[in-house]
């Protein structure tokens, strides 16, 4: 309970009372509210985000789903424009990927960034056993290894559809690609030129 001065001198300090200890037990000096970065550093980390203006970008697109839905909840129920917009935007996310089913409108109020993060090309080779981790997957993008029906990607942040979803392979001249048909007895003598 001392405390040192400046002159070397130590000066008590009082004991707290009982309502000063009930205050403090509410505050937390060591996490304060505009510190709390937590979940924006472990998404960023996850999906190896780079950019934090990507990050804010996908944070921006949640929060206008959210007030186009706060707009369409504040219309009465019967109108007819808010199941129409409500079945679009869920069928357009749907196809995006970024909800699981077409299905349910509780899912509209879910959306977050990692949903959007779930759809970066890097995660999505991950997904599809491209690559073994998402740090791997982005060197490869970058090298330009990668490409989705006919263009190559070399942009980690490109979300891929669920359509797209199953034109994503490698270039055809990758040495990745050879190394992968070498390893199941696939080359063949024409792809060598």
């Amino acid at each position: 309970h001392y405390q040192r001065q400046r002159r070397g001198r130590a000066k008590m300090v009082r004991k707290l009372k009982f309502h000063e200890q009930k205050l403090l037990k509410k505050v937390d000096f060591i996490n304060w509210k505009s510190e709390r970065r937590g979940n924006r550093l472990e998404v960023m980390r996850t999906y190896n985000v780079h950019d934090a203006e990507e990050y804010f970008a996908y944070n921006r697109l949640c929060g206008e789903i959210g007030r186009l839905l706060a707009m369409l909840d504040a219309l009465p129920d019967g109108n007819p424009v808010v199941a129409h917009t409500q079945d679009a935007l869920l069928n357009k996310l749907y196809n995006m990927g970024i909800v699981p089913s077409p299905d349910s409108k509780q899912q509209l109020h879910k959306i977050n960034v990692a949903a959007f993060c779930r759809r970066r090309l890097p995660v999505v080779m991950t997904r599809l056993h491209m690559s073994d981790t998402v740090k791997q997957a982005t060197e490869f993008i970058e090298q330009g290894h990668v490409r989705v029906g006919p263009q190559v990607i070399t942009d980690p942040a490109f979300l891929v559809t669920r359509n797209m979803e199953d034109f994503v392979t490698w270039v055809d001249n990758s040495k990745i690609k050879r190394t992968i048909l070498k390893y199941r007895d696939q080359v063949d003598d024409y792809d060598l030129f």
